[in-house]
């Protein structure tokens, strides 16, 4: 009834600039029937009109029809149309009961908003402050047909439920509910923005999209770094993680012993700690190694100005004030994936010591540490490659105006992109 009095209203105010979508979720046999009652009205009023069938799959019906409708939405929009929903008051206080009985924060108890700006689509619910009762009045004075889906009445269904039972016996007790449910959500909308610009101040001092300083973090309240923390582990999904999930990262992560290896999973998306730092890190990220190991030994050959990609990222030979001696460009030498108890002497320090230590020192991240190489020749340590750089080291193969590898880019930042891209 309220979608049908939308189509009829749009085609009033905006004749031209209307289109309508039927989604026909195949839950019920009779739905190819109101599909084509859908496209009779809509040929009436001379709208054009799409019957687009989806598929839910199992698990929450009620969230995977959901998802699986925004996402035919989405297909057909362009870029510069509006999605017209005919949500309304009703609509409005059933979805903050339901989400305040989920334990839904500010966000959630702001339930609807009546022009919802998202960032790839736009949504307007021009009926959100109308009640029932008067959706059903226009519905009387226009007369047209409209079809009740079953379900709606299916208390099996969590809103189905919140309608037929429960709606009843609160507002027989409290007459004005509905309007002042509706309320408390806008007050809601008002705290939320009031927060979000809170969290936007937050966020610039303390995290990027991908890694958060604890130390910045630990100057703000612990409501604060809760908020901060629950948009943070969010990014760009479409739900913020439970109360318990975020208790969850601050305990088992964030305050853990230093030398802690914990790691929450929310997502598809892996949260860790090294050093004064959070990550959040995506699955090819987190599980690299595994997915892409490193050859123990390859052989590589190089030229004057050649690129060329290896597991710590992508590296061009050039020329340095001090260098690895022009007779080894196009020799074959050996690329030898770090053990374990190696030393090296680096060019410009004093005496040899741990490479271990050099990583640490340069403050490598320990998921990325399995890319780093060794280049030898003839069982002479020539440098490392690492996320950092190529580390020359001290040899009888060192020269002025030799060559070096320079980092173009390192693997984290394709990690980064792919990431990006995944999102």
């Amino acid at each position: 009834m309220d979608s049908m009095l939308l189509l009829y209203l749009m085609s009033e105010l905006f004749p031209s600039r209307t289109r309508a979508i039927y989604i026909d979720h195949q839950l019920q046999s009779r739905s190819d029937e109101w599909g084509r009652l859908v496209q009779q009205h809509a040929d009436v009023l001379n709208i054009p009109c799409i019957l687009q069938k989806v598929s839910v799959e199992a698990g929450n019906l009620e969230q995977q029809a959901r998802d699986a409708r925004y996402q035919a939405y989405r297909q057909h929009l362009k870029s510069n149309e509006i999605l017209v929903l005919a949500h309304h008051q009703q609509d409005q206080a059933e979805t903050l009961l339901l989400r305040l009985f989920s334990g839904a924060g500010v966000n959630g108890l702001a339930a609807m908003q009546q022009l919802d700006v998202r960032q790839e689509i736009t949504i307007w619910r021009p009926f959100l402050e109308l009640s029932r009762d008067q959706i059903e009045q226009w519905t009387v004075q226009l007369g047209f047909d409209y079809v009740t889906d079953p379900s709606n009445h299916d208390t099996h269904y969590d809103r189905a439920w919140c309608r037929e039972q429960l709606w009843p016996m609160l507002q027989q007790r409290f007459p004005k509910m509905q309007a002042a449910v509706t309320r408390s959500s806008y007050l809601m909308q008002d705290a939320a923005e009031i927060l979000d610009q809170v969290l936007q101040v937050d966020w610039q001092q303390c995290a990027t999209d991908h890694q958060l300083d604890l130390i910045e973090l630990a100057q703000l309240s612990a409501a604060r770094q809760r908020q901060l923390l629950s948009a943070w582990m969010k990014g760009n999904d479409q739900y913020r993680p439970s109360f318990d999930m975020v208790q969850r990262l601050q305990h088992e992560v964030i305050l853990a012993k230093p030398d802690a290896q914990a790691t929450v999973h929310f997502n598809q998306h892996y949260f860790v700690r090294y050093q004064k730092t959070l990550y959040r890190l995506s699955y090819d990220e987190f599980y690299a190694e595994k997915r892409s190991p490193v050859l123990p030994v390859q052989t590589q050959r190089y030229q004057m100005w050649q690129s060329f990609a290896l597991a710590a990222g992508k590296f061009k030979i050039e020329s340095q004030a001090m260098g690895l001696s022009a007779q080894l460009l196009d020799r074959e030498l050996t690329l030898i994936l770090r053990q374990g108890g190696e030393k090296i002497h680096l060019y410009g320090r004093v005496g040899h010591w741990p490479l271990k230590k050099a990583i640490q020192e340069a403050q490598i991240l320990p998921w990325l540490r399995h890319t780093i190489q060794i280049l030898v020749v003839d069982n002479v340590m020539l440098g490392v490659f690492s996320p950092k750089g190529f580390w020359l080291a001290q040899s009888d193969y060192l020269e002025q105006g030799g060559w070096q590898p320079s980092l173009i880019s390192d693997c984290n930042d394709f990690f980064q992109q792919s990431f990006s891209h995944d999102e």
